[in-house]
């Protein structure tokens, strides 16, 4: 048996799923860990990774690093999304990755994904619980600073994908700088969230998917809002639907309110609480854009994303000997 590790650093968030390849091939997780470090904070402005957040991703993947080694992880593989693909300065953030991934499989750093690669490895997790025939799917990875959207079916056909320049940490800084953001602010970002899924329109076919997964944290937190929950339950929130109607009830109470009392609610993590207001911007303007090409009105929301295509991956490749 074999322990590998995935990890994915986006703009606001990076996560760490380990898991054990066994002898027939199954994958069985042994943890899955996530923390926020903002390493996009103002890249949309500078276009550089700011010099604290690359110490907040340094401590963060030490302390990953060190949980590795204490699972016996032998091999890594790490992506860095939309925050990385827009920094000048990404180098001095993969030397970094590569001296510290370098302990656990020699060569290893953080690789650039492009934003159709990230779409096809989101969408390879979020449907592995799904049931075929209720595909075709169209997954819908929210992030901080972009959103994939890709549709295909179980067995991985995929008939369109598209990077959006659109997430919560991105519509925040960008427009809505107040708290809680002034109604122009959000009349604002709803007409650039509604630019960007006219783009989604003429790319991806959204109209040929029969349900749509939501994931990553704004989705997964809207659930467990949503389910009135007093605590994350990554269990109650996998597999849960999110009606259109309801949810948007919920959207507009989230929007308005301020971050410091969004962050009295204990499933949403303090550093989620700044920007979810952005999130659930974007959020409607999806709802809006799959109203326009079908009949779905609900996300089915599923915990697993990126990471599990990541570990998909790295199980396909097999177990060394």
């Amino acid at each position: 048996m074999t322990r590998v590790a995935a990890i994915d650093c986006g703009t606001n968030s990076i996560r760490l799923l380990i898991s054990e390849i066994q002898e027939d091939g199954k994958v069985r997780d042994i943890t899955r860990t996530m923390e926020i470090i903002r390493l996009g904070e103002g890249v949309d402005a500078t276009g550089e990774i700011a010099p604290a957040a690359l110490d907040r991703a340094r401590v963060a993947l030490e302390g990953y690093v060190r949980q590795m080694k204490f699972e016996k992880v032998t091999r890594v593989r790490m992506v860095a999304t939309s925050a990385t693909r827009d920094a000048k300065n990404q180098q001095q953030f993969f030397d970094m990755t590569a001296e510290l991934l370098g302990q656990i499989q020699p060569g290893a750093q953080a690789e650039v994904v492009s934003g159709e690669e990230e779409a096809v490895l989101s969408f390879n997790g979020a449907v592995a619980d799904l049931e075929p025939d209720r595909g075709p799917f169209c997954v819908i990875d929210l992030g901080g600073g972009s959103t994939e959207f890709v549709v295909g079916t179980a067995d991985g056909d995929i008939l369109g994908t598209h990077s959006a320049r659109m997430g919560c940490v991105r519509l925040t800084e960008r427009i809505m700088r107040t708290d809680p953001p002034t109604e122009s602010e959000i009349e604002i970002a709803t007409e650039y969230v509604a630019e960007r899924t006219a783009e989604v329109e003429k790319i991806v076919p959204i109209d040929k998917a029969r349900t749509i997964v939501g994931c990553a944290g704004t989705f997964t937190t809207l659930s467990a809002l949503a389910q009135g929950l007093e605590r994350y339950d990554a269990d109650a929130i996998h597999g849960s639907e999110l009606r259109f109607e309801a949810l948007r009830v919920l959207l507009q109470q989230l929007i308005g309110l301020p971050s410091d009392v969004r962050a009295l609610n204990p499933v949403i993590h303090p550093g989620r609480a700044d920007v979810i207001g952005g999130g659930a911007v974007a959020v409607e303007g999806i709802m809006q854009l799959i109203e326009r090409n079908g009949d779905a009105r609900s996300f089915f929301i599923s915990e697993k994303d990126i990471l599990d295509g990541i570990i998909a991956g790295l199980a396909a490749k097999g177990t060394p000997r």
